[in-house]
């Protein structure tokens, strides 16, 4: 009898875990993806008609040549088409655009790097923050407003 209860424990248990651990290993291959970054798509133009008012959302925004951005900036940016190394902890987590001043995305599209501020004992205010879809924005004043980077 004993011997029957626990075989029939064991089986439950079996059959509950499969789905339990289908999702635990989705949500794991999920977050460690990291942002998706293109080497050779073009950032500017929008792709599809139903790119095209995200693309005048991040007009407002504001835009920046590459040949702008300060040394440390353009450091970063190398980085992180390398994929690293990186040198802070935070670099590469999920950038939440708690703030709205990006185009409205689903929670993980957006990643934040660090971009060194000569002379700051911590991350300072810099960042670029980078979209699944290979777009860059640099901030200087620690989400405040933002910047696409034209490449």
């Amino acid at each position: 009898m004993i011997s029957a209860m626990k075989n029939k424990r064991q089986r439950a248990f079996s059959i509950l875990s499969i789905p339990l651990l289908y999702a635990a290993v989705l949500s794991l291959a999920a977050c460690s993806r990291g942002p998706e970054l293109p080497s050779n798509r073009t950032v500017n133009a929008p792709t599809t008609t139903a790119d095209a008012p995200r693309a005048r959302e991040v007009k407002k925004a504001g835009e920046i040549d590459i040949t702008e951005l300060p040394a440390e900036a353009c450091d970063t940016l190398d980085r992180i088409k390398r994929g690293g190394p990186f040198p802070y902890a935070k670099d590469g987590s999920v950038f939440g655009n708690r703030e709205g001043m990006l185009p409205g995305e689903p929670h993980g599209y957006y990643h934040e790097y660090t971009v060194k501020t000569p002379e700051e004992r911590d991350r300072g205010a810099r960042r670029i923050i980078v979209g699944r879809n290979g777009e860059y924005y640099y901030t200087d004043n620690h989400y405040r407003s933002f910047r696409r980077i034209r490449e």
